[in-house]
């Protein structure tokens, strides 16, 4: 079985651009990262610290345990080599995996036949030496092994997350181009909002963004609704671990959040979905939720930020003027939102021009493939110089 308490390099990958933010995020649980590339970052730690790193990193999508690595040249020795690793320690013989992988290796042209190729190595070792043979298949649900293959070293990883930690479960409704869990998330650290604070999220869609603030104010564990990850099926797990881990998380939680949150969208069935998601995930008593335009959006007095996420005007066959929709936000921010921080997420670097506010800051993201920019403003009360 698996040593739970063994050391080794984690590999835990991240969306591009939300690197510093998984990062920050490490410091803060006592683990300082060893490498940081732009999509992720790696420390020490056992798989027991995995148990807690899936349920509690926001940003991250999967946490990877590394199980060997060495150079390989060819996809022949890469099956030599993996035929040698005891995977009977970590794998159920009668059970069933699924491997994924990164390939950037001149041998290989698809990576399928590489993930064939440690499929392969991995049901004949695990018969050998057993008799039995596990299943496999593309479900993620279950143990999943990761293969990284450069042009340099093989990385052989045990994926202890499973299914990408972006799905929280609580987004039982959905709206036209829902905003990644882990986003929403990277862009309410980005803010200069602090719990305790007033959050105001016009256009808030499916309430994605909303819903990770509150999260975040609550102390609130991301993956609380999870019930579901890799480190389950690993020999050696002890489901007593995960459950300390549970009761911990619970105890912090706080009940107080201070500050309102106020989510708003003109279309009635986004507001429908973002409150059927909001109960899902056990915070709609905390989010006030109303149908308005963003002129017509509450904004309570105190400090706190404003967050936006209106459409970019890059879809195919979208030929919808947004110019007064962007100006109507700049308007809004400059009438209604004194002594706040404004906030604007956009890939649209034209349209942004429109909102008639100069940016104190530019922070990069990325929403899938698309670019974006979180555009920060201060919203003064009378003017800059008084």
């Amino acid at each position: 079985m698996a040593d739970f308490n063994k050391k080794s390099i984690v590999s835990i990958t991240c969306p591009l651009g939300l690197a510093p933010f998984l990062e920050k995020e490490l410091r803060d649980l006592r683990f300082e990262p060893v490498a940081t590339r732009d999509t992720g970052v790696e420390i020490e730690a056992s798989l027991n610290d995995c148990i807690m790193l899936n349920f509690w990193l926001r940003t991250a999508h999967r946490v990877h345990y590394l199980l060997a690595e060495d150079k390989i040249s060819h996809p022949d020795k890469l099956r030599n080599w993996l035929k040698i690793f005891p995977f009977e320690e970590w794998i159920k013989d009668d059970g069933y995996f699924s491997v994924t992988s990164r390939i950037d290796h001149p041998t290989i042209e698809n990576d399928q036949f590489a993930n064939l190729i440690v499929k392969d190595s991995v049901v004949d070792r695990i018969r050998f030496k057993t008799d039995n043979r596990p299943d496999s298949g593309s479900d993620l649900d279950k143990a999943v092994l990761f293969l990284f293959w450069n042009r340099e070293t093989a990385r052989i990883f045990i994926d202890t997350s499973g299914e990408s930690l972006s799905r929280r479960n609580y987004r039982s409704a959905s709206v036209s181009a829902p905003m990644q869990e882990t986003l929403a998330s990277g862009i309410v650290q980005s803010t200069n909002w602090e719990p305790g604070q007033h959050f105001i999220n016009p256009m808030t869609g499916g309430g994605t963004i909303a819903i990770e603030a509150v999260m975040l104010a609550m102390n609130r564990a991301p993956a609380s609704l999870r019930n579901n990850f890799g480190f389950m099926h690993i020999l050696g797990y002890d489901p007593e671990v995960y459950q300390a881990v549970r009761d911990e998380a619970k105890k912090a939680v706080k009940k107080d959040v201070g500050g309102k949150f106020i989510a708003t969208d003109n279309d009635p069935q986004a507001i429908i979905a973002a409150k059927k998601n909001a109960q899902t995930a056990g915070v709609d008593h905390l989010i006030e939720f109303e149908t308005c335009d963003v002129s017509e959006t509450p904004v309570p007095e105190g400090k706190g930020v404003v967050v936006v996420n209106p459409p970019y005007g890059m879809r195919l066959g979208d030929d919808t003027d947004l110019r007064p929709l962007y100006k109507s936000i700049g308007d809004f921010m400059k009438s209604e939102c004194a002594g706040k921080t404004g906030y604007v997420f956009t890939a649209n670097n034209a349209l942004s021009k429109k909102i008639g506010l100069r940016a104190k800051s530019r922070t990069t993201f990325f929403n899938t493939t698309l670019e974006c920019r979180l555009l920060e403003y201060e919203l003064y009360e009378g003017s800059k110089k008084s």
